[in-house]
């Protein structure tokens, strides 16, 4: 369909949207997915759930403070008047957030997208390098960065930065009211960085109407949230996992977050049982975890648990239900698509099952020949919906759309009723509790080592993590540099979850006749 009226003046985003020949079929099959052309999902989010549900009710909650619903609409309002009538944004330039989840962090986010610009939120463990790579291929116009992580995107020189603090000073002297820019339902409201097999990130794509779709598809239908409910959960704001299910879902839904700094599942645990959270988002690491640490009382209040980000495992699900209750929700989603597309909740689930398609989506499987592959046989995971793969000027978008088809990159099996069994990856791609890591991205960390000439990543078996970072290292002749010196060394260079728990020295890495590494070979080697 043809592209609405944009509201933005810097059109760098909507210039750089794949040929309409490469896109995913989009289909709006429910009448909720029916949106108006013009469309900001800020005020969808935030201004008309107050309308609902009234000002008062909690909203965001930290350790040190809650927030109610008005108070957030104010410190939004204020800071996207810091945002136009200090900074000088105009609607289209990207803004790149940089902070745990806090509530400061969803005014930011709400902040971005009321002035009519397009939010780029980054997780906090993203070093110098990995910054800059995002800030290149966004062209990122300012950041807003919790004064405690300025120094890494300082370093990583990207865009004028402004902190906090002095963005907080500068809020609390605004009108609390702003009127949102009218944006349309298709301008970019978000570019969420996804790692493919190469390494290098890509930066995908998703409009005002993306935002309100999931919402109305997986959290609608599966979720099924409450006014009354309370969220917490482990992913990071910059992930579309958590963006998901602690700030859109329940904002729409006239619900309330926890919102935890540094979710382990200890700490996790703790704010759960001790805060009375009904919901909870988190990966099969977190649960596994919790089920041996559970008080006696147990999560009495817990109605609702989502995993997703790697395969759950029957024996997670079934521990965790045996010791709670609670039937957690399995569910598989994607950066390209926004958040979950296949799941099942209740009754439905069937342990061991990702689920079947979320209302407003289709999902099959196909073979090699991208024809439909029959029940009970292997294939890739093929998926359709109103949200889908758009990736910035990334020739990437070929691999990943495909006959209409986006491509997820999973093999599963589809059974005679549509439930989706997954079977494993389709690439390279190592999920460790509920990470994506690309083991090129930490061969280049290791290769940056003077004493390492040759490096080759993989994932292992591994019952805690789904699957562990193991390096095959191949050192210049008289090199004395241990295993523990390159896991510091690319500690220092990328994040801490994608850097390899095992660093093996081989004389020479499996090579095909043409120079290619051959990763089934490591694969082999490291499950002997």
């Amino acid at each position: 369909m043809p592209l609405s009226r944009s509201a933005h003046l810097d059109t760098f985003t909507r210039d750089h949207l794949p040929p309409a020949d490469q896109w995913p079929v989009f289909r709006f099959t429910l009448p909720e997915l029916h949106y108006p052309e013009r469309l900001n999902c800020a005020v969808s989010l935030l201004d008309d759930t107050i309308t609902r549900y009234g000002p008062d009710r909690p909203c965001l909650h930290s350790d040190t403070t809650t927030w109610s619903y008005a108070e957030l609409a104010v410190r939004s309002n204020q800071l996207a008047h810091v945002l136009v009538d200090d900074l000088g944004l105009v609607p289209g330039n990207r803004v790149l957030l940089r902070a745990p989840n806090t509530p400061w962090l969803v005014a930011a986010w709400l902040a971005t997208l009321r002035a009519g610009c397009v939010v780029v939120t980054t997780v906090p463990q993203l070093r110098p390098a990995e910054l800059r790579t995002v800030g290149e291929i966004a062209r990122i116009d300012h950041s807003l960065v919790d004064d405690r992580y300025a120094a890494d995107l300082a370093a990583a020189d990207i865009a004028p930065m402004s902190a906090q603090s002095e963005l907080t000073e500068r809020a609390a002297t605004k009108d609390t009211t702003f009127p949102a820019c009218d944006t349309a339902a298709d301008d970019v409201a978000l570019l969420a960085f996804t790692s493919g097999t190469t390494g290098r990130p890509k930066a995908t794509m998703h409009f005002h109407r993306d935002v309100l779709a999931n919402a109305d598809t997986f959290a609608r239908h599966v979720l099924r949230p409450l006014p009354d409910d309370l969220y917490a959960g482990s992913p990071p704001l910059g992930f579309t996992f958590g963006l998901g299910g602690l700030v859109v879902f329940p904002l729409y839904a006239g619900a309330a977050t926890l919102m935890i700094e540094k979710p382990s599942p200890d700490a996790l645990l703790s704010a759960v049982v001790e805060r009375g959270a009904t919901g909870l988002f988190t990966a099969p690491t977190a649960y596994r975890a919790m089920v041996g640490a559970l008080p006696a009382g147990g999560m009495r209040g817990l109605r609702r648990c989502v995993s997703a980000g790697e395969p759950l495992p029957r024996a997670t699900w079934q521990a965790f239900h045996e010791a709670t209750g609670v039937r957690i929700i399995d569910g598989i989603g994607a950066t390209e698509m926004l958040h979950i597309f296949v799941s099942a909740a209740g009754d439905d689930i069937r342990p061991g099952a990702t689920g079947r398609a979320v209302p407003g989506y289709t999902a099959t499987v196909l073979d090699e020949d991208g024809g439909e592959a029959p029940d009970d046989t292997v294939g890739r995971l093929a998926v359709r919906g109103p949200t889908g793969c758009r990736y910035l000027a990334d020739p990437r978008q070929t691999d990943y759309v495909q006959r209409g088809w986006n491509i997820t990159g999973d093999s599963y099996v589809r059974d005679r009723d549509g439930y989706l069994w997954y079977q494993a990856r389709s690439d390279d791609m190592i999920i460790s509790s509920g990470y994506n890591i690309a083991g090129p991205e930490v061969e280049q960390a290791l290769l940056e080592h003077p004493d390492v000439v040759e490096a080759g990543v993989v994932g292992t078996p591994d019952p805690a993590r789904t699957m562990s970072v193991v390096g095959y290292v191949v050192l210049r002749p008289g090199a004395t540099v241990g295993e523990d010196d390159l896991k510091a060394f690319c500690k220092a260079r990328i994040a801490p979850y994608k850097c390899p728990r095992a660093v093996v020295f081989v004389e020479a890495l499996p090579r095909t006749s043409t120079g290619k590494l051959m990763r089934h070979e490591l694969r082999a080697r490291a499950t002997r």
